[in-house]
C-alpha cells in the first residue's frame, strides 16, 4: 500500500491483502493490484484464491456451521451485535478504505459504513426470531411442526460499488440463519471486505464460519456455484453475469437470491413544488456518482414544467463539485473503473447522435483519473442506449410525459424491475401510480427508501429474492417439517 494511502488510515492493521480462511490469513501464489480510481496508482496487491483454498474454505465453512446453528441464537445475536460494534469503532478507517479503493466521497463513504452496521444490528435481532409452526393434525394421536434450518454454506458475492453495506447485509443474514459463510468480493475493492473480515475475527465468530475469498471472479464463484457443499448462493450484480451464474448453479439445485441491474424512472409532475422536485432528481441521480442500482436513469417530467425543469435541474448540476473523494466537498467523484468512464461517455454521445439536446456537457478533470462530470440531455427516446441500458455514471436523461396513463408506459418500458420514484402532491396520483408500476420497490416523494427493516429487491430482470427485514434471512434458511406419533 502506497504511504499516502496509508495515512488515510489510523489503524493500517485493518489493511489485509491476504484470503480469510479458517480463521487464518492465508496467502497465495498469484495476485492482482488494487487500483486508487482518483489517482490510478496501485494501493495495494492482494492474493487471488487458488481452486483448492476455494475449496479449504468451503470445507471450514461446512465444519463450522454445524457448531454454530447448535449456538443459542443469543449466542449468535452477541457475536453480530459484537462485529457491529467492531464496525462502529472502525468508522472512520473504513470509509477511507472505501474512499481509496471505490472512490466515493468521504461524506458517502461513512454513511455506507453506518449503513453496513445497521445490517449486522438488524440480523443479530432476527436470530430470535426464526420462527417455526405447529400445524393442526389431520392424523390422530399426531403432532405436525415446521422447523426452519440453515440452508448449508452461503456464497456471497458482493459489487463494488458498495463493498461494505453489501457484504454486511449478506453476511448478516446467512450468519442470523446459522449458516456457514464464504465470501468474494469484487477484485475492484476487495480491502473494504478484507477489513471487515479482520474485524468479525476480533469479534470473536467461530474459526472457519467466515471466510472471503479475493481474487478472479470466474475461477472463485464459478467453481462455488459447481460445489454441491453451497447450500445458497447470494449475488449482486449485473443481469448479465447473475444469469450465467442461475445457469451454473443448477447443476447442484442451490437456493438462489439475486439483486441484479436497475433501470430506475423517476417521475416528476407538474403539482410538485419545482426546486423540490429538482433537488430530488439530483439525489436520486448522482449518489454514488450515478454508480448505484437504485439511481434514477429516466427522467420523465411532466409537459407543463418539463423547459423549467430543465433549466433548473441544469444550474444544478452545473454546480456539483468532481474531485478526490478525500477533498473537502467533492460531491462527485472518480468513477470506480474506465469502463464506466467509457459507457457514461458513450450513452451520452449516442443520445445526442440520435436527437436529444447535449444540455450540460461532462468537462474534463484531468490527466489522471477516472472521471467523468455530471452531464444531461433533454428529449431522450427508445431509440437511444441511455433509455435501453443502465449507465452506471453521472448521465441524466431526461423526457417528457403528458398523463398518468403516457407516464405508466414510459416507466415500464424496462426489462428491469428494481426501483421506481413518484413524485406528486396528488394522492390519487400517486396511489394510481403505485398500484401499476412494475417494480419491486416505489419511493413516492422522497429519495431514500433503504434500511434494514425493508425487503429489498426487484422484479424481472432485476433480481430474485429480498435482502433485509425478515425476507433478508428466509433467503439462506428452509422449513423442515417433522409429523410425529405422540400415542
Amino acid at each position: 500500500m502506497t504511504p499516502d494511502a496509508l495515512s488515510a488510515m489510523s489503524r493500517p492493521e485493518l489493511l489485509r491483502c491476504d484470503c480469510l480462511i479458517g480463521g487464518s490469513w492465508v496467502s497465495s501464489s498469484e495476485v492482482f493490484p488494487v487500483v486508487d480510481p482518483a489517482t490510478e496508482n496501485v494501493i495495494a496487491h492482494v492474493s487471488s484464491a487458488s481452486e483448492a483454498q476455494v475449496g479449504l474454505a468451503v470445507a471450514e465453512a461446512k465444519t463450522a456451521q454445524v457448531g454454530w446453528f447448535k449456538e443459542n441464537p443469543r449466542h449468535r445475536e452477541a457475536l453480530l451485535n459484537n462485529w457491529c460494534d467492531q464496525v462502529t469503532e472502525a468508522r472512520e478507517d473504513l470509509a477511507a478504505l472505501i474512499v481509496l479503493e471505490q472512490g466515493k466521497p468521504l461524506a458517502e463513504a461513512l454513511g455506507e459504513i453506518d449503513y453496513a452496521a445497521s445490517f449486522l444490528r438488524w440480523f443479530a435481532a432476527e436470530t430470535r426470531r426464526s420462527y417455526g409452526r405447529t400445524i393442526p393434525s389431520h392424523f390422530e394421536d399426531s403432532h405436525l411442526s415446521t422447523r426452519l434450518i440453515p440452508v448449508g454454506v452461503a456464497a456471497l458475492v458482493t459489487p463494488w460499488n458498495f463493498p461494505a453495506a453489501m457484504l454486511t447485509r449478506k453476511a448478516g443474514a446467512a450468519l442470523a440463519a446459522g449458516c456457514g459463510v464464504v465470501a468474494h468480493p469484487s477484485p475492484e475493492t476487495p480491502l473494504t471486505a478484507l477489513a471487515l473480515g479482520e474485524l468479525a475475527v476480533k469479534a470473536g465468530f467461530p474459526s472457519g464460519l467466515i471466510n472471503i475469498l479475493p481474487g478472479d471472479s470466474k475461477r472463485v464463484v464459478g467453481q462455488l456455484c459447481d460445489d454441491p457443499r453451497v447450500g445458497a448462493l447470494s449475488f449482486t450484480g449485473s443481469t448479465e453475469i447473475g444469469s450465467l451464474l442461475l445457469s451454473q448453479s443448477s447443476s447442484t439445485v442451490k437456493k438462489v437470491s439475486m439483486e441484479l441491474g436497475g433501470h430506475a424512472p423517476f417521475i416528476g409532475f407538474a403539482d410538485y413544488p419545482l426546486s423540490d422536485l429538482v433537488d430530488a432528481a439530483i439525489d436520486a441521480k448522482f449518489q454514488t456518482s450515478g454508480q448505484d442500482c437504485l439511481a434514477a436513469n429516466r427522467i420523465l417530467i411532466e409537459a407543463d414544467i418539463y423547459e423549467d425543469f430543465i433549466a433548473l435541474f441544469a444550474e444544478r448540476i452545473r454546480q456539483l463539485r468532481v474531485g478526490n473523494g478525500f477533498d473537502k466537498g467533492v460531491q462527485i467523484g472518480p468513477l470506480q473503473n474506465r469502463n464506466q468512464v467509457v459507457k457514461s461517455a458513450r450513452h451520452f454521445e449516442d443520445a445526442v447522435s440520435k436527437g436529444a439536446r447535449a444540455v450540460v456537457s461532462a468537462e474534463a478533470q484531468g490527466s489522471k483519473g477516472y472521471f467523468h462530470g455530471p452531464a444531461l440531455v433533454a428529449d431522450v427516446d427508445s431509440s437511444m442506449a441511455i433509455w435501453q441500458e443502465e449507465t452506471f455514471g453521472p448521465v441524466a436523461g431526461v423526457t417528457r410525459f403528458s398523463s398518468i396513463a403516457d407516464a405508466l408506459t414510459l416507466a415500464n418500458d424496462t426489462q428491469y424491475g428494481l426501483a421506481a420514484y413518484v413524485f406528486s402532491t396528488d394522492i390519487g396520483k400517486a396511489i394510481a401510480l403505485r398500484d401499476q408500476l412494475e417494480f419491486g420497490m416505489v419511493a413516492i416523494n422522497r429519495v431514500s427508501m433503504t434500511g434494514p427493516e425493508i425487503p429489498f429487491g426487484g422484479i424481472k430482470f432485476s433480481g430474485i429474492g429480498r435482502e433485509g427485514a425478515d425476507q433478508g434471512m428466509l433467503e439462506f434458511m428452509e422449513s423442515r417439517y417433522c409429523c410425529m406419533q405422540v400415542a
